[in-house]
């Protein structure tokens, strides 16, 4: 097998930080040294991505008999790891799937269609030591598709403009473009636990202009921690977006919002305010988790201090406090709950999603949600607000 993928080292200008470096050239070398935060959601996607590998290695590659009893052995261990469940066994399952199609669907254009799990590409023609690894690569008459699989379920990651799988693809066509003429890339990108699915297809030419006219440019920048610092949404992920100066200064300049009439606003000021409203939000809270984390380390803030918050009453032992209220005699409907079902998102978990369909067909509904205002960038349908039909509704706004 490859190696681990919670061991790979991160390069300064990897392609998962690439919408930082492009957009903010001199962060890459801000954040270099600063280590990154451990996270819960992250070592899961690690698990996901190496049981993936696993049984993609076992059915689409070609494996000896010590090989697949390997395979076997590692995927038995898997099922002890404190994040398999039914829930992410499926999720997998699904993900399995869906590149056994795209790989049956390359062998249907070409039978000598080749696939690569795990396959080390090297874009550094246009990045200065760019180094990845793809998750599976299909090359098949004139066509190459890399395929990323996100494991997260919190915001479906789109593969259309998306530089990540964009220089995945380059440094796959960089790698294997001397052994077969490759005309179109396709980048894929696979969110098995929020059914989605977007792949983005690009000429060979139009990505390799976008290489050259884009990339080499803030990679030259980035490499030498040049440039101009710049806020935006790409910095979601970056280290120092708690104490970044550039990000305050952008935030702060939103405030300075100038309204034309004082006494009242606008619809299209209101709008826009919404916007800077979400976005000081944001700010707003990683400056608090940034000075927290300070704070726990021994540092002080002028006019803030940290103090003991409030905690509620625990039991240290039920099964000793049972057995006393037991002993006491007590009736047990005054210490005990009725047994309760788990909610929905446990029973999927528990059995899978799509077994529980099955089993609960007819008695699982999706009421309608509350009304919620969000840009007109989003893709859900507009609701036609007609007087009453709202009233006694909470609003409330989404990201």
């Amino acid at each position: 097998m490859t190696l681990a993928h919670a061991e790979r080292a991160h390069a300064l200008l990897g392609a998962s930080k690439a919408d930082q470096w492009i957009n903010c050239t001199p962060s890459a070398r801000l954040q270099d040294g600063i280590a990154e935060k451990k996270s819960e959601y992250a070592d899961e996607g690690t698990f996901m991505h190496e049981m993936a590998e696993c049984i993609l290695r076992k059915r689409i590659t070609i494996c000896n008999a010590a090989e697949r009893r390997r395979l076997d052995g590692a995927l038995q261990k898997m099922k002890t790891h404190q994040f398999y469940n039914t829930e992410i066994e499926h999720a997998v399952k699904d993900y399995v799937e869906f590149v056994e199609e795209r790989f049956m669907a390359a062998k249907a254009r070409s039978s000598d269609a080749i696939v690569l799990l795990e396959e080390h590409v090297d874009f550094s023609e246009w990045v200065p030591e760019g180094k990845g690894t793809c998750d599976v690569v299909l090359i098949a008459d004139g066509v190459l598709e890399v395929i990323d699989l996100k494991g997260g379920k919190g915001v479906p990651v789109s593969a259309y403009n998306n530089p990540q799988v964009r220089l995945y693809g380059l440094g796959a066509w960089s790698g294997f473009n001397y052994l077969y003429s490759i005309d179109e890339i396709h980048m894929t990108i696979y969110q098995p636990r929020l059914d989605s699915t977007s792949t983005d297809i690009m000429p060979i030419g139009e990505l390799l202009d976008w290489a050259e006219t884009v990339v080499r440019p803030a990679a030259v920048l980035a490499y030498a921690g040049e440039g101009d610092f710049k806020a935006g949404d790409h910095c979601k992920w970056c280290k120092v977006k708690g104490n970044c100066r550039a990000r305050t200064e952008a935030n702060l300049e939103a405030l300075q919002y100038e309204f034309k009439d004082p006494a009242l606003l606008s619809f299209e000021e209101v709008g826009n305010i919404l916007f800077i409203a979400e976005q000081l939000k944001k700010w707003a809270t990683d400056v608090e988790g940034y000075a927290y984390d300070q704070a726990v380390r021994g540092e002080k803030f002028p006019l803030w201090k940290l103090v003991e918050g409030r905690s509620n009453r625990a039991i240290t032992d039920k099964v000793a406090a049972k057995a006393a209220l037991e002993a006491a005699k007590l009736e047990s409907t005054k210490y005990l709950k009725p047994q309760e079902m788990f909610g929905i998102g446990d029973l999927e978990k528990q059995i899978g999603k799509k077994e529980l369909g099955a089993l609960l067909a007819g008695l699982i509904v999706k009421p309608q949600g509350k009304p919620v205002l969000v840009p007109e960038t989003d893709n859900r349908p507009e609701m036609n607000s007609i007087d009453g039909d709202f009233a006694n509704e909470e609003f409330s706004m989404e990201d």
